[in-house]
């Protein structure tokens, strides 16, 4: 009988040891992967957030340029004006004006020869016109409020740079829509945007302080309608409703657009079902 139980002991106590190490592993596990109840998942640091990145680029030239007016800084707009007027006391191009906008034509050229950018055509169009709008407000209620005359004398219409604040605007636009193509049409868009700020200043059309001002307002005005586009116009709905009447009962029919779930990568749990009627 001894032996009996003996054997029943050591049988069992093995089974109950590693099934209970077994649980006790299980629960590990899980809580391992679930967040803890009552307490918040850390924030990410504020440099990691989208509107840091957006407005940290633009703060810098806005700032520089501002440091710069007149007379101040260590290498000041005055200082700036008296080496350009020594070395190019002639200079004159059209090239700023030709510019402008020639971050454009790049996009433009760049969908026709099958390089697509990151949105379709009437959301890229949507936020172009919202950017245009945000920089063209600025630029002429800053020109009004400074009143800073021009290098030349023309007008008090010198801070900032309308011109250099276009051509950033449009290379910003590019960059952002190509850039998962290649860096490279963002350095290129970039180089055009600041040869425009460059002519201006050679051609004694504006100050330095213009030009970086100028700089940092046309890059905030596309990073600002970016983070505001919200509506995406032109998506098809990833789940359509209708009213449905089948077979003397009503209900409502679910149609599910796939495509546009794999795009956002949610998942498909429906399996190969279009349609779904109760």
């Amino acid at each position: 009988m001894q032996q009996r139980y003996r054997f029943w002991l050591l049988f069992f106590f093995p089974v109950f040891f590693f099934s209970t190490e077994l649980k006790a592993q299980q629960t590990d596990t899980l809580q391992k992967y679930q967040d803890p109840v009552g307490v918040e998942k850390p924030k990410a640091p504020f440099y990691k957030s989208k509107v840091f990145k957006a407005t940290i680029v633009p703060a810098v030239l806005i700032g520089y340029g501002v440091s710069t007016i007149k007379d101040n800084g260590f290498y000041s707009s005055y200082d700036a004006q008296r080496d350009i007027l020594k070395n190019f006391p002639n200079f004159d191009t059209w090239l700023d004006d030709a510019f402008l906008v020639a971050p454009y034509f790049e996009l433009a050229a760049a969908n026709i020869f099958n390089q697509r950018s990151n949105n379709d055509l009437l959301n890229t169009t949507l936020v172009i016109l919202k950017a245009e709008a945000i920089f063209g407000v600025t630029v002429f209620t800053m020109k009004n409020l400074t009143n800073q005359l021009r290098p030349n004398g023309e007008n008090r219409e010198s801070l900032p740079s309308g011109h250099t604040a276009q051509a950033f605007l449009a290379a910003s636009i590019l960059h952002t829509e190509l850039k998962h193509r290649s860096n490279w049409y963002g350095v290129g868009a970039y180089g055009i945007a600041t040869s425009v700020g460059a002519f201006r200043m050679l051609k004694n059309k504006h100050w330095q302080s213009d030009v970086f001002v100028g700089a940092g307002i046309g890059i905030l005005s596309s990073h600002v309608a970016y983070l505001s586009h919200r509506n995406r116009w032109g998506r098809k709905p990833t789940v359509v409703m209708a009213p449905t009447y089948l077979y003397g009962v009503p209900g409502i029919s679910l149609a599910f657009n796939f495509d546009e779930m794999k795009r956002k990568n949610l998942p498909d749990t429906f399996g190969q079902k279009r349609l779904s009627t109760f």
